[in-house]
This record gives structure tokens, sequence and C-alpha cells, in this order.
């Protein structure tokens, strides 16, 4: 492939490589240089631009990522995303746990610099919807020749989802005179999260002292033919809560598994939390010994084991000592935990607001234009009203130093403010600020300006309903119906570090323009999106209007 600056003259059929805006011109990079486009560059003075020309044997970006996935057309536990910008995403129809080929991954990866796939890690619980893996062409055209070789490495078990095959579990939980009832309850409730989040429905629960002969002979009914009237019939797994944490193979719960006739596969595994799970089985039933931290929604090894056992993979002693490398854990975003609400129907990201207020009104003249009254209210308080009635979370305003006003007119809210101690550096101080305050919880932020007097809270849910990231969608800007950028816009998590390293009074455009293939416009009404009001004079304009 050619690449370099052109004249006008010999880019006709080239894909032009960096955008180009010239007056009211603006044409993208890797639009198709047809006549047409290139009589308007020509009008617009240009003499030259900075091309993308196919040769002999290459083929378009588009085009090669289509053929690089064309192996995983068809199937049923995946499909393929429509080649865009030479990106093609491989997504989960069904959920269960995706097994990826390292050695398939890495020879593809081998073979063109250009030509890349990024996949989930091995073993990961995935969802239907969920982005297995994206194919990249990363130059606008590559050798064909190289395309057939990488394409060659990704046979049909090097991306695969395990589906889900139990449906069903009994949950034993041991008690004693220590535990309480609420605790027995939460202990239950939490294991009956865990398992509805896999698709597995708890069908008994049994309650039997913690004590090896009674839990032997609930346990040597699960090997039974035809169950019994403690076990249902048709078990597929049974999960063991014990009263007191397993410390020993010859515990309470592990040996009364053996003395009920079961086999231990393992006891410990290198996996923190969650150290203290056993695995077993009675008869082809699979027998689980949760960790005292399967009482938490967090993430712990049990988590681990369950979804595999559910997707039919092996677990055994084996397996487990492998879950080593990255056995420490933590909760962390791309887990599906519990979210908290607020009694509405939330989007499962968690999402917070970062409403910049630490500007500091110097076109106005010695009025402040946040305090300035819209709608019955003043402006600042009206912004963080419109944030609270939409379906984010948290909602942070950052404040200057000296921002004791603004802060009162904020009484009542059920808003976090956070002070942006170098307010005068710029908006990206005030935005570093607001960040730090950002618990580790948050999926995506919106990042909002408060001297918006049109931002509704719909607007806002918009901007949440189109945050998609498994499909690749990680940043929702706000823009007009005629398409220009505005504000709020949405930021998913993998944006924060780069949002934490701007600088002075950068705004967040040019990590917008740097992930442009990650961008989803939100139409806004009106001027929703770019109406702020800086001046007196746009201030009185603004009340003109009604």
């Amino acid at each position: 492939m050619k690449f370099g600056p052109v004249p006008l003259g010999e880019a006709s059929g080239a894909v032009l490589a960096h955008s180009v805006r010239a007056g009211d011109l603006r044409i993208r990079k890797g639009t198709l240089l047809t006549e047409a486009v290139l009589a308007d560059l020509s009008k617009a003075g240009l003499t030259e631009v900075v091309v993308a020309a196919l040769e002999p044997g290459d083929m378009a970006e588009d085009a090669a990522a289509t053929t690089l996935a064309a192996g995983f057309a068809g199937r049923a536990d995946m499909h393929v995303t429509d080649a865009f910008t030479g990106r093609v995403n491989l997504i989960a129809d069904v959920p269960g746990v995706l097994e990826v080929d390292p050695a398939a991954v890495l020879a593809f990866n081998s073979v063109d610099a250009g030509i890349t796939i990024a996949t989930l890690a091995d073993k990961a619980r995935v969802g239907a919807g969920s982005m297995l893996a994206t194919i990249k062409v990363i130059p606008y055209g590559v050798s064909a020749a190289a395309v057939a070789e990488a394409a060659a490495h990704l046979g049909p078990e090097s991306l695969h989802v395990a589906e889900r095959k139990i449906r069903s579990a009994v949950l034993v939980m041991t008690e004693t005179e220590a535990i309480s009832a609420k605790a027995l309850a939460k202990g239950e409730a939490v294991v009956q999260a865990r398992l509805a989040a896999l698709g597995v429905e708890v069908r008994q629960v049994v309650t039997v002292a913690h004590a090896e002969a009674d839990l032997a002979e609930v346990l040597r009914r699960a090997g039974a033919v035809g169950g019994s009237p403690t076990l249902p019939a048709g078990t597929e797994i049974v999960l063991i809560l014990g009263a007191s944490a397993t410390s020993d193979v010859r515990d309470v719960c592990p040996a009364a598994l053996v003395a009920a006739g079961g086999e231990m596969l393992r006891f410990g595994m290198p996996v923190d939390p969650g150290n203290l799970l056993f695995i077993g089985q009675m008869g082809a039933v699979p027998v689980v010994g949760l960790p005292g931290c399967a009482r938490s929604p967090a993430l712990n090894g049990a988590d681990w084991v369950l979804e595999r056992l559910v997707s039919g993979l092996d677990v055994g002693d084996a397996e487990i000592a492998a879950m080593g490398v990255g056995g420490l854990l933590k909760e962390i975003p791309i887990r599906p935990q519990p979210r908290r609400g607020k009694g509405n129907a939330k989007a499962t990201s968690r999402v917070a607001v970062i409403l910049l207020a630490a500007g500091q009104s110097r076109r106005m003249k010695g009025v402040d234009k946040l305090l300035e009254p819209v709608d019955g209210a003043a402006l600042l308080r009206r912004s963080a009203e419109v944030a609270l009635a939409s379906r984010a979370g948290d909602v942070f305003v950052v404040l200057p130093p000296d921002g004791a006003a603004r802060a009162e007119v904020l009484t009542g809210l059920d808003v976090a403010l956070v002070t942006a101690e170098q307010a005068a550096e710029g908006m990206a101080a005030s935005l570093r600020a607001g960040l730090a305050a950002v618990p580790d919880g948050v999926d995506a932020v919106i990042v909002a300006l408060a001297d918006m007097p049109e931002m509704q809270a719909a607007g806002l849910d918009a901007l949440i309903a189109g945050f998609a990231p498994d499909a690749g969608v990680e940043i929702c800007r706000a823009v007009t119906p005629e398409g220009r950028a505005g504000h709020p816009v949405l930021f998913g998590r993998r944006f924060f570090e780069s949002l934490g390293a701007l600088e002075g009074d950068q705004g967040a455009r040019r990590v917008v323009a740097e992930a442009a293939d990650f961008v989803k416009d939100i139409p806004f009404a009106g001027d929703a999106a770019v109406l702020d009001l800086d001046t007196p004079e746009q201030w009185a304009a603004y009340r003109a209007r009604g």
C-alpha cells in the first residue's frame, strides 16, 4: 500500500488518510476520494492531500476484516458484525464461558502487525450480546496473502462459547447455635442471586445441623437414583454453605462428603478470596463446598468454579491449580455485581454524572452565571436536579475553592460536592477532581457542563441507553439534530485514565477524537447540546426567546 501526500490530480480512487477542514468543508479520514470530493477540495483551496492507495495484491481494510472473520460467521454461539473502519466484532449469541486458544491468537497476531485480534480472557463469563473479540485491520489496506495466512490460524475451536448445561441446583446450608436466622437468610439470598446470574434456579434449600453425620445423610441422597423428599430427582449440582469455615479436608463438610460415599477432588484453591472452597462429586452430581466469602456478592473463587461447572467444563484438581495466575481478585466492574438504584429500572451499567461547575464566569462582568435564575431556580441547582432525575447513579458537582455561594444553592440535594483545588488551571483540573471522587464500581461517567440551560434528564438517559461496551460503543456524545458535536459526553471506564491525564484548559475533545471508533452520537432536541450562556448578551438573548 502506498501512503503519503499526493497532488489532488493524482488522488482519485485513493482513501483520504487524514481528516480535512477548510472553511465550511469537513471531510473525514477514510473517505474514498471520488472526482466530486476532489472537486470540493480544490474549491476549498487545497492542492494536495495525504492518501492511502492500494497496490496490486492488497485488500481494503473492511474487506480484509470481513475475510478474517469469515470463519466465525453462521455459528450458533456467536455472530459477526459488519466491518467498519477496518473493525469487525464477534458478539455472543448465547450465555456461557468463553474458551480461547492462546496459541491460535498469538499465531494470528504474529503474521502482520497491521492484522490484529483482541479477545476476552480465556474462561471469561459472557452473556448473550457480550463482545467476545474484535478483529481490527490497522492500516487502510493490507496484503491479501497476509490476510489468508492469518485467517488460517483461527479454526472453529480457537474461539468458542461453552453454553450453560446446568439449569438447577440444590443448596445445603448447615447451622449452629451461633449462627443467626438473619445470617442464614442473607447467605441464602446471596447464593440464590449468584446462581440466578448464571441462569441456574435453586430448586431446593435444605438446612441441616453442622454435623458430619447429618450432612452426610443429605449428601448420600444426592447420588440416589430417583432422588428423595430431601433432594429432588434430577439434581444437577449441590452447593454446601457451611455455618463454619472449612479449615481442613477432614473438617465437617468435606468429611461428610466422603462419609456419604462421595469423592473429594480438591480442597483449597489458589484464588483469594475463595481459598477455602472444596469440590467433589456424588456419583455424577458435582458438589461444591462454598467458601465463607460466598456470603458476599463480591467476586471470589467460587464464581470461577460455578461458571465453568454450569457450562459443562471440567473443574478438577488440575483446573483449580491453574487458577492461581490472575487469582488475586478484587471486585471489578467487568463482573456482574448487584447495582444500587433509586427505585426505577436501571441500566445494567453503573453511570455517574460529573457536573463541572468550577469555572470563574470571567465573561459575565462580575455576575456568577451559575447563580442566574432558569425555570425558577439557580442554573446550577437546575442542572444538578436534571442530573438527579436521570437514570444515573451518583452525581458529583465540582466546585472551585471559593464556591460557597454555589454550594449553598445545592442545599438539600443528594449530590456529592467536590472541590477542584486547582480550578484556576482550567477545565482539566475540574475533570481530574471529579474523576478522583468516582468510586471503583462505576462503569461510565457523564461529563456535563453546569451552564447549559436546556439540558434535560431525558438527554442524559439517552446517553446511558446508547452506552454499549460489549458492542464497542464506549463514548456517547450529545449532538444537535444536524450532527454538530456538543455536551454532555459519556465516557466508559477504559477512558478514565486518558481523561485524568488532561492538563490546563484542555477539555475532553482530544480523547473523543482519538477514540472515534468507539463514539456514538446521540441527537438532542433543538440546541440543547450546544447552548451555554457565558456573557450577559447571551443571557439577554436567551431570555428574549421566552
